[in-house]
């Protein structure tokens, strides 16, 4: 007896939603995977890993320093190649940054918030958190601004820094975040503000403030200082174009 291609097709899409739900009965047995231990236990094993790799990164600095004292004592290169070099090293963000600039806060706002101006509805639990764009929004206006460099939480941004969110964290650099967020830019302080003040997407965010209470902060100083990129430098994806 042979089957038909249709019937055997029919098979298998059964066979195949059989699996999903045994999958989804075996993972849930039956509770809020919202507030299932093993959900707890991930949390906690990324947070962990969090602080390892914030560990060996402050070790790989370290390190790294070392090598590049060694380097430049051996490596016979004149001093206006070593200038050269510094220089390089400075506009990538691999050492300290000085000077006057700001830092911006944002911040969830409160779990039972509601509608702060009359006529507006109740939030939806999306509008009471900050999503990634918002972030992005703050980093790309400050660098429009002219921002010499940029640092987000203790972390110093470089041309290949990422901002991610998942859920309401913040994953940058292989390091795991959660609010408030701060960024900080070394700059021209009114520059700075200004550009925070006429990006479209933070004027977005700002009626969401007004709105729901979602947290925004600028703090302005006279003199900060940006830690130098500590990771590593290298390209994992990219390739030279021919």
């Amino acid at each position: 007896m042979h089957l038909r291609p249709a019937r055997l097709a029919a098979i298998g899409v059964f066979a195949l939603a059989g699996l999903i739900f045994w999958v989804s009965f075996n993972t849930a047995q039956g509770t809020n995977l919202r507030s299932d231990s093993s959900m707890l236990r991930l949390s906690d094993l990324i947070q962990e890993r969090s602080r390892q790799n914030a560990e060996l990164d402050s070790q790989a600095a370290s390190l790294r320093r070392q090598v590049d004292n060694l380097a430049r004592r051996d490596d016979g290169s004149t001093e206006g190649q070593d200038r050269e070099l510094a220089d390089l090293e400075k506009g990538a963000g691999l050492t300290k940054q000085k000077g006057e600039g700001l830092t911006v806060t944002l911040d969830d706002a409160p779990t039972n918030a509601t509608a702060k101006v009359p006529g507006l509805p109740d939030p939806a639990p999306n509008d009471l958190v900050i999503h990634q764009q918002d972030l992005q929004a703050v980093v790309n206006a400050l660098w429009k601004g002219g921002a010499k460099g940029i640092k987000v939480m203790d972390q110093r941004l470089i041309s290949t820094s990422a901002v991610r969110c998942v859920g309401n964290t913040l994953i940058l650099q292989g390091r795991v975040y959660s609010p408030p967020y701060t960024v900080s830019a070394v700059g021209d302080r009114d520059e700075l503000q200004q550009a925070l003040r006429s990006a479209p997407a933070i004027q977005n965010y700002l009626e969401y403030v007004d709105a729901y209470g979602l947290g925004w902060k600028v703090d302005e100083h006279k003199a900060m200082t940006l830690p130098g990129y500590s990771g590593t430098v290298d390209l994992q994806q990219a390739q030279p174009v021919d």
